[in-house]
């Protein structure tokens, strides 16, 4: 089989997969699970093959015409370089990974056979995003993939908390995608192709005439999509969705996408220094932010969400000084000690019963309870604190020299300007990841207080998926020396300078974290942590539906409840109030766009309920009345009728008479 042919059947199997496993969902449950796991195992073994073959050598591109379209035709194409086949790759470990984790986690959900088949579903869009060469046929994968978050966002349906996220996630992405389709046809109508090597063809000969307006386009639905200041906001609250679908969206599938779109055209962004800038700025802001709001956040899963738009950040900060090797580079680790910190959470929350930080704090031995996730996710924070030698550590590395190169005037793809703001706001993000990653293991981990509840071996689903994915948080960034060919030859080899400074500022952040948290551990008796749900023998879903439900009510609402036992309130002081409310911005938006919007569809339905409505109603009205009277009329007797005859008639024959006396007259 040719790599064409074998690249084609990665995006195709999942798809198929999702299919078979909805038509047969209900006539033949037991073949769920294999339809499930398989096609989406085998489409990551072949794209393991497709990268092997490509073997970070020249692109491979082939394509088809599509349709015509009468001016800018469509092709359904594949271009395959270096970047696109190792995306593809961890896209498919993931959801193979998260195939198998859901078979234990989801075990007795009653709407599993639909749960994966939008998981096959949405892995299938994902590769087709990866593999694509044409715009519009990687709009399409962009586009599915919206629409299987706002379905697996909203699993647990009954909740609202599900309801609401599903939605927030659609609308936010989706006012996104409005400049976004907008800047493709402007993208288009400049080079003339919507194929992409087309496109950077165009670019490379100067054919970009408007290169400030499209970026910034572009920019906008890149924002959305990876959740990057000013439309992060949805990402948090998705966390309401099941852990694995979170798992598959913050490491492997829809943020991921924005970055990559970014790195495929990043010609295109290099063309506007003041659209590298605008990303440089988004990407600070992004990073620092969400490393305050994780320091302050009480659910687990939020701190990984802001995690996950703070790591983003690091991607936005490394193409904004025009690097996408370092980029996509920790995109791929990322992805790997991502999927291990999601999915160790959800086996945390099943042995603790609970999302609640502040709950964990008060019990004891959880760490004994659950020995696989404990070590793993423990690798997974240190990959992420960038501590080496994970893969965290080259990647953020590969950012920071870049951004450094940039700043220090030996890059000159980016503005200088660009690379200060990358590089200072890199590494302030580093002490506050750091900070908020040992916090998270300290109050999961060292918690004190009654021993945790016994709800027997977690499943062998769930727990060896996280030791496959443990094996690239900490030997990916190993392979640095030998993975160059796939990133356009480009050395992602750390420089001391930075190795030293990032990890030095990354150690304070830990161990002040660390020294905070010894401080206020005596602390931790004081204030009542709520009732745990725990129902030893439910499975990880239904504990992890009822602890989202109860959350608020069993540890109230986070910024509102003092607990001094934890460090991230010390560490914040009065700005942890603004924080854990991810610094008002839900509210900010309140007042701006949904309450006016609110405002102008209750006075439109004012007006079309109390004045369209009235002359509608008006109509019939006249008309009723003016049927009313002629009905009068009609009695049914005949002497009537030809009474009324005969006086019409006279009074007809007296008119005509007087007007013809008075024409005579004249």
């Amino acid at each position: 089989m040719t790599t064409t042919t074998l690249a084609v059947l990665v995006p195709l199997l999942p798809f198929l997969g999702a299919a078979t496993g909805l038509l047969l969902g209900r006539t033949a449950p037991g073949y769920v699970r294999p339809l499930a796991i398989l096609p989406t195992l085998a489409a990551a073994v072949i794209a393991v093959v497709v990268a092997a073959r490509q073997g970070g050598g020249p692109a491979i591109d082939a394509s088809t015409r599509l349709t015509p379209t009468g001016s800018v035709p469509i092709d359904l194409a594949l271009h395959l370089d270096g970047f696109a086949v190792l995306v593809a790759v961890l896209v498919g470990l993931v959801a193979t990974c998260v195939q198998i984790y859901s078979t234990a986690y989801l075990r007795h959900d009653p709407r599993y056979p639909s749960y994966a088949a939008l998981v096959s579903l949405f892995t299938s869009a994902m590769l087709l995003v990866v593999y694509s060469g044409d715009l519009m046929v990687l709009l399409v994968g962009w586009e599915v993939m919206g629409i299987c978050s706002y379905f697996l966002v909203g699993h647990y349906w009954e909740t609202p908390e599900a309801r609401a996220a599903s939605l927030k996630a659609f609308l936010v992405t989706k006012l996104g995608d409005v400049p976004f389709l907008i800047g493709l046809f402007a993208l288009a109508a400049d080079t003339g192709t919507f194929r992409i090597t087309g496109i950077l063809g165009a670019v490379a000969h100067g054919g970009l005439d408007h290169p400030t307006l499209i970026a910034l386009l572009l920019l906008a639905g890149v924002a959305g999509k990876s959740a990057q200041f000013p439309l992060h906001t949805w990402l948090p609250d998705a966390m309401a969705g099941p852990t694995p679908v979170s798992a598959l969206i913050h490491a492997a599938t829809m943020v991921a996408a924005g970055i990559y779109f970014v790195a495929r055209l990043l010609p295109v962004f290099a063309e506007s220094g003041a659209a590298l800038v605008v990303l440089a700025v988004m990407a600070a802001v992004t990073m620092i932010g969400s490393g305050l709001a994780a320091l302050a956040q009480d659910d687990i899963k939020r701190v990984l969400a802001y995690s996950t738009i703070g790591q983003l950040g690091y991607m936005s900060g490394a193409l904004a000084v025009g690097d996408r090797g370092a980029a996509v580079f920790h995109l791929l680790s990322h992805g790997a000690f991502k999927a291990v910190l999601f999915l160790a959470a959800g086996v945390v929350i099943h042995a603790a019963g609970t999302n609640s930080l502040t709950a964990m704090s008060r019990m004891g031995g959880l760490a004994k309870r659950i020995p696989d996730a404990y070590w793993t996710m423990t690798v997974a924070l240190l990959a992420l604190a960038a501590i080496p030698p994970f893969a965290g550590f080259f990647s953020k590395e590969a950012i920071l020299v870049a951004a450094e190169h940039t700043a220090l005037g030996e890059r000159h793809v980016a503005p200088v300007a660009a690379g200060w703001t990358v590089l200072v706001a890199g590494l302030l993000a580093a002490v506050l990841t750091a900070a908020y990653a040992t916090r998270l293991w300290l109050l999961a981990f060292r918690g004190r207080g009654a021993e945790a509840p016994d709800h027997g071996r977690q499943p062998v689903a769930m727990t060896a998926v996280l030791w496959v994915l443990a094996i690239p948080t900490f030997g990916f960034g190993l392979t640095v020396g030998v993975i160059t060919d796939w990133f356009d030859g480009h050395s992602l080899t750390p420089s001391v300078t930075t190795a030293v400074l990032s990890t030095g500022v990354g150690l304070v952040g830990g161990l002040v974290t660390y020294g905070a948290w010894r401080h206020t551990t005596a602390l931790a008796a004081r204030p009542p942590a709520g009732a745990v749900v725990a129902h030893p023998d439910a499975e990880p879903a239904l504990i992890e539906a009822e602890a989202m439900t109860h959350h608020t009510a069993g540890y109230g609402d986070t910024p509102g409840t003092p607990d001094p036992a934890d460090p991230g309130r010390l560490l914040l002081g009065r700005l942890h109030r603004h924080a854990a409310t991810g610094f008002h911005l839900d509210a900010l938006y309140a007042t701006l766009f949904v309450r006016p919007v609110q405002a102008a569809a209750s006075l439109v339905s004012f007006l079309d309920r109390e004045v369209v409505d009235t002359y509608v109603r008006g109509a019939g009205t006249g008309t009723r009345w003016l049927g009313a009277a002629v009905r009068r009329a009609q009695t049914g007797n005949v002497q009537t009728y030809l009474s009324a005859l005969l006086a019409g008639s006279l009074v007809l024959a007296i008119a005509a008479v007087v007007f013809a006396n008075i024409n005579a007259g004249s």
